[in-house]
């Protein structure tokens, strides 16, 4: 299966897609690959470009929740992987590297690929392998990855935390905003591994769907005290908001906000919704969300399934600024 892997990356390379006519008259411009919660900076391009991406296959065990470590798989080292954005138009050259010390075959499956596997059909490799392939992104929105490697499984791949995003900006832009973020939703289903106060997935509670975890970008707490996210009264917020599951849907809400604009399921060019106080967000799916922020206040990002609150699935938006009483004011007498 792995020379299978990389014989199919030495015949594009033979075939001189990475040299060929298509690329002669773009741009080559490196992307700008940012951790969760930062996004990388709007596209100011108003061509194509060829467009290169370095992403490394890396397991860890690392800091989690309940004063215990997990047995992570990611992309670059962190869970989520970094975010990506490109625009319509742009050719994507995408190397992945399996760390030399993995166990296991890595792959990736990208929502924004029109091809075999999402780019999983000709990207699995062994520890200490490199894949490598294009794609033109042809379609705007915003769109899961993930690794999609059949050893042992694909859902094992998932639920260790080997997903991330990629936006594809349509070729005029998104309108401009104050302040972006970037948030991915995950469940973690876990059981005690054999080191002490290490923890690794079972693969009995994913199969029954009862997760121990749920949680924003990674790990439970992420986003309160000094990891909460910051604006100030008067901007305008965009959040890029994904769902990788692996099982549930999510059911996104701000506490003390309203949706001014939602992107439904990630879709730049389809429906827009204005005024919305929840919105759903499919497993391995994605929205995005634009809101004004009036007043100082901390608003509670949650998923709406309450009860996943407690699991860990909330995070804090942080608003400073000056009152505005004509909006919200308390009546309580000191």
């Amino acid at each position: 299966m792995f020379r299978k892997a990389t014989s199919l990356v030495t015949l594009t390379v033979a075939l001189g897609l990475f040299t060929s006519p298509l690329y002669a008259s773009q741009q080559t411009v490196m992307a700008q690959l940012t951790h969760a919660p930062q996004v990388p900076p709007p596209i100011t391009r108003s061509i194509p470009a060829r467009v290169m991406v370095n992403l490394e296959a890396k397991e860890y065990v690392g800091d989690f929740a309940d004063g215990k470590q997990y047995k992570f798989w990611s992309f670059n080292g962190t869970v989520p992987g970094p975010m990506i954005r490109v625009r319509v138009g742009d050719t994507v050259e995408l190397h992945l590297k399996n760390h030399a010390n993995n166990r296991f075959p890595h792959n990736i499956d990208l929502h924004a690929v029109n091809g075999p596997g999402g780019g999983a059909g000709v990207s699995l490799v062994a520890p200490g392998q490199e894949a490598a392939f294009a794609f033109k992104a042809l379609n705007p929105g915003l769109y899961i990855y993930h690794c999609a490697s059949p050893v042992p499984n694909i859902p094992a791949h998932i639920a260790n935390g080997m997903y991330g995003m990629i936006l594809v900006e349509p070729e005029s832009g998104l309108p401009k905003v104050d302040r972006e973020f970037y948030i991915l939703q995950s469940e973690f289903f876990t059981k005690p591994a054999d080191e002490p106060n290490v923890l690794e997935l079972s693969m009995e509670k994913g199969l029954a769907e009862h997760p121990d975890y749920v949680v924003l970008n990674g790990k439970p707490g992420i986003l309160t005290g000094d990891g909460a996210l910051q604006a100030k009264a008067g901007e305008t917020v965009r959040m890029y908001y994904g769902n990788i599951g692996p099982n549930s849907i999510a059911s996104f809400h701000i506490i003390g906000e309203i949706f001014d604009t939602v992107y439904m399921e990630g879709a730049i060019g389809g429906q827009l919704n204005h005024n919305v106080q929840t919105t759903l967000v499919p497993s391995a799916g994605s929205t995005i969300v634009e809101f004004k922020v009036d007043g100082p206040a901390d608003l509670l990002l949650v998923d709406h399934s309450i009860f996943r609150v407690a699991k860990g699935a909330v995070g804090i938006l942080s608003v400073t600024g000056d009152e505005h009483p004509t909006i919200f004011k308390n009546l309580r007498t000191p």
